[in-house]
C-alpha cells in the first residue's frame, strides 16, 4: 500500500515532504516501510528526547489509559497535580505556577495573554530571527523566514522587533508601553544561535528597569536539549515567564506555560483556558520524562556527547563548512552554500537530519545517543560534505 499518495490525497498540503513513509521507531532509530534503518537527528524537531518506543512512557501511557484519560480542568487529578509539582521544582526558582496546553504555540499564545493582562501593557518584544510558532499571536513574534507572515497579514499590532545579542538595539525598542520581552536562548529556526551570556544578563536587567516581563522560549531548548534541564541555566537568568512544549511528555502533544508568582496574581478566572492541556494521560508521560531523566543520567549524557559531536564535526576538513555552533545536543552546521542537496545526501545514507533556514543543518537527535552512533553521523556526513 502507497501511504504517500494516500495522505497526498487526504492530508491537506502545509507541509513540504521528504518521500518516506516511516512506520516505526526504536531508540535514535527510525524504520521505513521497506524496513531502511535510519538514525534520527531530527527527533521531530527535538520532541523525540528519549528517543522511540520508550517502554516507560508507554507503560505509563498504557496504564493511565486504563484509569482515565482526559478531564476537564475544573476538576482535580492526580496525575495533574503530581506533574505540576514534579515540573514546577525543576524550573528556575521564582516561576510557581504551570499553565498546560497541547503545543510550543500554545504556550506562547498564553505567554503574550498572561504578559498582558499581568502588566496593563499591550506592546511585546521579540528578537529578529526568532522563532515562536504559526498561530496568529505567535506568529507575529516570529521572524524567520518572511513566507511565514507574508500571507496573513495584518498580525497583532502592537509588536516591535529588535537585534538578536544586541542590547542597544533592545533599548532602543523597549518603552513605557512594553508588557514583555521574549526570547530563545538559542534560537532554532534562526539558524542554531546561542545568546551570548552577557546580552541575556542585561536583558534581564533592562526588564527589570523598565518593570518588563522577561519571556524565555524554552520550547525546542527545554528538557535537557542544551544539556541543562533549561537552556536558560546556562545563563544564571531568571524569566517572568518560561514556554515549554515538544520533550516535555517525550512524544505526547504538550506545552506548558510556567509563570511567577507576580504574574499569577494577576490572573483570573476564565481568562484563559483549555480543553486537552494537563489531561491525565499525557501528564503521565510527563512524569515518566521526568523519572527517566533524573535516573538515567541524561543531563550528563546531553551535555558530554553533545560537546563529543560538536568537536567531532569542527574536525572536518571541508571548504562548504563555515561554522559549527550549538550547546549540548542542539547543532548547527552553516554551510557556503545551500543545505537541500546535503539533507537529501544524509538520507539517502541513512541519516535524518533537518534544515535551519537554508544553509543551517540541524541535528537535534535523541539525548540517549551514545558517541559511538555519533561517529557514525559525522563518518557518515564527512562522506557527504566531501562527496
Amino acid at each position: 500500500m502507497d501511504y504517500g499518495k494516500i495522505e497526498e490525497k487526504y492530508v491537506a498540503p502545509t507541509y513540504g515532504r521528504r518521500g518516506l513513509t516511516f512506520v516505526k521507531g526504536k531508540g535514535v532509530y527510525l524504520y521505513d516501510s521497506a524496513d531502511k534503518k535510519y538514525i534520527d537527528c531530527f527527533s521531530n524537531v527535538g520532541v523525540n528526547i528519549l528517543g522511540h518506543n520508550v517502554k516507560e512512557i508507554n507503560d505509563a501511557v498504557y496504564e493511565q489509559s486504563k484509569k482515565l484519560m482526559n478531564l476537564h480542568c475544573s476538576f482535580y487529578n492526580d496525575k495533574r497535580a503530581l506533574f505540576a509539582q514534579r515540573l514546577i521544582k525543576f524550573c528556575p526558582k521564582n516561576l510557581k505556577k504551570v499553565f498546560f496546553c497541547n503545543s510550543g504555540t500554545e504556550s506562547v499564545e498564553a505567554a503574550i495573554k498572561f504578559a498582558r493582562l499581568a502588566t496593563g501593557k499591550k506592546e511585546i518584544l521579540s528578537a529578529k530571527m526568532g522563532y515562536h510558532g504559526k498561530t496568529f499571536g505567535s506568529l507575529s513574534l516570529t521572524r524567520t523566514n518572511p513566507k511565514y507572515r507574508k500571507s496573513f497579514t495584518p498580525l497583532l499590532s502592537k509588536i516591535k522587533h529588535f537585534v538578536f545579542n544586541d542590547s542597544e538595539s533592545l533599548k532602543q525598542e523597549i518603552s513605557e508601553n512594553t508588557a514583555a520581552v521574549i526570547l530563545e536562548p538559542v534560537q532554532g529556526e534562526g539558524g542554531i544561535r546561542p545568546a551570548d551570556k552577557g546580552f541575556l544578563r542585561e536583558v534581564r536587567n533592562i526588564c527589570t528597569e523598565n518593570n518588563v516581563l522577561l519571556i524565555i522560549d524554552e520550547v525546542q531548548t527545554g528538557m535537557g536539549r542544551t544539556g541543562k534541564m533549561f537552556a536558560i541555566e546556562h545563563f544564571d537568568v531568571d524569566p517572568d515567564i518560561m514556554c515549554l512544549a515538544k520533550g516535555l511528555a517525550g512524544g505526547v502533544p504538550i506545552g506548558a506555560t510556567v509563570i511567577s508568582e507576580k504574574v499569577s496574581e494577576k490572573l483570573f478566572k476564565g481568562c484563559h483556558t483549555n480543553t486537552f492541556g494537563g489531561n491525565p494521560l499525557v501528564c503521565a508521560a510527563g512524569l515518566a520524562v521526568l523519572d527517566y531523566i533524573e535516573k538515567n543520567n541524561i543531563l550528563e549524557n546531553a551535555e558530554k556527547t553533545g560537546n563529543y559531536f560538536i568537536q567531532r564535526l569542527k574536525s572536518i576538513d571541508s571548504k562548504w563548512i563555515r561554522e559549527v555552533r550549538g550547546m549540548g545536543l542542539m547543532i548547527g552546521v552553516e554551510l557556503k552554500r545551500r543545505n537541500v542537496r546535503y539533507l537529501k545526501a544524509l538520507q539517502e545514507n541513512g541519516v535524518i537530519a533537518f534544515p535551519s533556514g537554508s544553509l543551517v543543518i540541524r541535528f537535534l537527535p535523541p539525548l540517549i545517543i551514545t558517541k559511538q552512533q555519533v561517529d557514525e553521523v559525522v563518518g557518515i556526513f564527512e562522506k557527504v560534505i566531501k562527496k
